[in-house]
């Protein structure tokens, strides 16, 4: 009877924290989902595709990175109450504030571009014209905003990071040797040893992993679902469980191609989903839908960061909650921001690789400033209080910020110095 009434009381606690954890979660699992994007599932198809399964073990090592940073976001917005644009102007004054603004606002606009690329090309595998593809996402991203109650926005967001997951079956289907797997988390370098297209591989997952645009985002989704005090620890266990969510991703799309197209010139996600569609039609089509489901999570969460920052820096109303005659402005800029994205995607002959190119070394640039204001905010006792960054969290992100500076410099010398690591 003991035994029962221990069982009994036992599942009910287990009842009771998944329904808090129910409504809490959402700003942590759809940031780090949504950083999966299109370029990120590129990628990781590239990844797989060059190294085989050797950089498993370099992927375990981001997720951690990622909760570290995202999680301070989670503790400066609940104390705070305002925005990351806010609490830049707020605390470093409108130089630095205009500075964070407008690289985010001019790098989130050009990621938007290269969401939009993978969409188009994701669907084109199925016979949709780009033009379709851009109209029908401008449709889904305009129907989650204009709901009027972020909890509707959140939910339809969380039900296509659900569906991001549409990797881990295809990895299944294509049956890896299960002790080749768990040697590529061993930790080694791929055949070839350190070369420079190895490093710029590196870089670019580690581009994948933090991006300025998701300080802003998390931080505002805080905000925005008013996020209080007492529900810090739930927000750092909703950014665990998605930093475990990416890693997860990350790891089956390697997975995948790594044991199909190792050593094929894959270039690209819609290129890997062709490439694997005579292979098994199933898992191309997992993969090409991945892609389109990526890019989507990716444009909504991206341009809602930039409108949001807007928001809170103009003093407009800018919120998911607020009816689009209540933030006309807040709403006029996102959807701006998806107008132009997707309709220089359809510009014939656009410099998409340039673009590309300059998002990868204005997201270098912009990143390490905004760790560094991250961190001195959250050592600011007046601010934080005793939610402040400890002595241990704060060794974790400097030494994060120390290796993305020296890192994200020889990453962006790469692209501008093509012959300087061979």
């Amino acid at each position: 009877m003991d035994l029962m009434s221990t069982t009994y009381y036992d599942i009910r606690k287990i009842i009771k924290f998944l329904k808090i954890f129910a409504l809490v979660a959402g700003p942590g699992i759809i940031v780090m989902v949504a950083d999966n994007d299109a370029g990120g599932i590129t990628t990781y198809a590239v990844t797989g595709a060059q190294t085989g399964y050797s950089l498993l073990w370099f992927m375990v090592l981001m997720g951690p990175v990622a909760y570290y940073v995202q999680e301070m976001t989670v503790r400066l917005g609940a104390v705070t109450k305002r925005g990351h644009a806010e609490a830049i102007f707020y605390s470093f004054g409108s130089f630095w504030g205009w500075f964070s603004l407008l690289d985010l606002v001019l790098t989130d606009w050009m990621t938007m571009i290269t969401e939009f690329i993978g969409m188009t090309a994701a669907l084109s595998i199925f016979g949709v014209s780009p033009v379709v593809t851009v109209l029908i996402c401008w449709g889904i991203m305009g129907f989650m905003v204009l709901q009027g109650h972020y909890w509707t926005w959140e939910k339809l967001t969380l039900l296509f990071c659900a569906i991001n997951m549409i990797y881990v079956p295809a990895a299944f289907m294509i049956h890896p040797s299960v002790g080749q797997v768990l040697h590529g988390f061993i930790p080694h370098l791929p055949a070839g040893g350190f070369t420079g297209s190895l490093f710029f591989l590196l870089m670019a997952n580690i581009g994948t992993t933090i991006a300025p645009w998701m300080l802003f985002f998390q931080q505002s989704t805080v905000v925005d679902k008013g996020m209080q005090e007492k529900d810090i620890l739930w927000g750092k266990l909703d950014t665990l469980a998605g930093s475990l969510l990416t890693v997860v991703a990350a790891i089956v799309v390697i997975v995948v191609t790594g044991k199909v197209l190792f050593g094929q010139d894959i270039q690209s996600a819609a290129q890997a989903a062709l490439a694997l569609m005579p292979v098994n039609k199933y898992v191309g089509t997992f993969v090409a839908i991945g892609l389109f489901d990526a890019g989507l999570l990716g444009a909504v969460c991206i341009s809602l960061a930039s409108s949001w920052a807007f928001g809170e820096v103009f003093g407009w109303a800018h919120s998911l909650n607020h009816k689009v005659r209540e933030a006309k402005w807040f709403y006029a800029y996102y959807f701006f921001d998806l107008l132009l994205a997707g309709t220089v995607t359809l510009i014939p002959h656009a410099p998409l690789v340039l673009i590309t190119l300059f998002v990868q070394v204005a997201a270098t640039v912009l990143l390490p400033a905004a760790l560094v204001f991250l961190i001195i905010l959250l050592n600011n006792e007046e601010i934080m209080g005793k939610y402040k960054n400890n002595r241990m969290e704060n060794i974790i992100n400097i030494s994060i910020v120390i290796g993305l500076i020296i890192i994200s410099t020889g990453y962006s010398l790469t692209i501008v110095f093509p012959g300087l690591i061979r």
